[in-house]
């Protein structure tokens, strides 16, 4: 597996990554990793990782780069507050305009499977995923227990699912039961949104666990939880980018 930091071009601002793939030039489907509310940390890193590791060019995208380019927050109620902070200084036009270059830089690499682009977010990524899988140039999104989705974005921008009318991907969304941010209402209207506006998607909930059960700081109390959710999304991959 190699892996490397990079910079990516954003309308004149440059944008940190960091990308993971697979030894070789042979072109393979790629994942767009969406950060935490946290920053890019070791735990993003650990993700991008684990999608090399199954196959993936994967690119995690610090989409604070205009504002806290370096915010590196622990998981604290302190650090919590801090990328609340950061996350106030985002809004859909930033997060869809880094995003869609991230897209661009993918589709540009000779190892990667033109079109063959996914996203997948957790926590403030999980709702960035929602948000940007209006874009072209998508094939899939997997929101990871995003609290945007229906709730306010914290610049003061609407709910995720104010967008859903344009939605243009497949969706595979991952809630826990117990999740002290997302209430099963807040899933509830979730499902209710997507169906009736016809979007294809999956709603998985784990019932006895809670938010950022995919964390690795968590994964050894959610065993099943993670090891099934990371089954569901392999296969959902599979599927949507061969």
């Amino acid at each position: 597996m190699q892996n490397q930091q990079l910079t990516i071009d954003v309308a004149g601002s440059s944008m940190p990554s960091y990308l993971a793939r697979p030894d070789g030039e042979d072109p393979r489907p790629a994942v767009i990793v969406l950060q935490e509310i946290f920053g890019v940390n070791t735990e993003v890193r650990r993700i991008a990782d684990l999608f090399a590791g199954a196959g993936y060019v994967a690119l995690a995208i610090n989409y604070y780069h205009r504002t806290h380019p370096d915010l590196n927050e622990p998981y604290t109620q302190e650090g919590l507050q801090n990328g609340f902070a950061a996350a106030a200084q985002v809004s859909r036009a930033t997060l869809r305009a880094d995003v869609a270059a991230a897209i661009a830089f993918l589709d540009s690499q000779p190892y990667v499977k033109k079109g063959k682009i996914a996203t997948v977010g957790f926590c403030f990524g999980g709702s960035t995923a929602f948000v940007t899988a209006t874009l072209p140039g998508l094939a899939a999104a997997v929101p990871f227990y995003g609290g945007m989705i229906a709730s306010g974005f914290p610049n003061g921008e609407p709910e995720g699912l104010a967008d859903t009318p344009d939605i243009k991907v497949p969706l595979l969304l991952f809630f826990g039961g117990k999740d002290e941010y997302i209430t099963p209402e807040h899933v509830a209207r979730i499902e209710a949104t997507l169906t009736a506006a016809g979007k294809e998607h999956e709603i998985v909930t784990y019932p006895e666990v809670g938010h950022a059960f995919f964390r690795e700081s968590s994964a050894a109390l959610n065993d099943h939880e993670v090891k099934d959710a990371w089954a569901r999304v392999q296969a959902f991959l599979a599927k949507h980018l061969g």
